[in-house]
């Protein structure tokens, strides 16, 4: 019998990128011919109005610090400085009234832009 560990934001040690997310890196991948091997490397990189910004790419290997999560099909590279920012964040899709793009649910950040795409710890 084995068990299934559930992505609980803020106290799952890990980051989680939900299924409507990783149907739209695969989307994104098929339309701009990104080979299948390559995987989404998430960063947090310095700048933006709160502090830090948050970067997302396609990379065709792994650094050896990196965590990697597989997640239906696609893997995800981390590397060990943007994780200690990322423990607990969700990677979402959304689509609504609000515009398209990534969500990052991080329970890290102690303040964000109005934008989303920065924050602060």
């Amino acid at each position: 019998m084995s068990e299934e560990t559930k992505f609980v934001p803020g106290v799952t040690e890990d980051v989680n990128i939900t299924e409507k997310a990783v149907s739209e890196v695969k989307r994104i991948m098929k339309e701009n011919n990104v080979p299948e091997n390559y995987g989404l490397r998430i960063g947090v990189k310095g700048g933006g109005c709160s502090g830090f910004s948050y970067s997302l790419g396609f990379d065709g290997e792994s650094k050896p610090t990196d965590t990697i999560i597989e997640k239906d099909g696609i893997q995800v590279f981390v590397d060990m400085k943007s994780y200690l920012y990322l423990t607990g964040t969700e990677v979402d899709y959304s689509d609504g009234l609000s515009g398209k793009g990534f969500v990052f649910n991080n329970p890290n950040a102690k303040k964000t832009c109005g934008c989303g795409s920065s924050f602060g710890v």
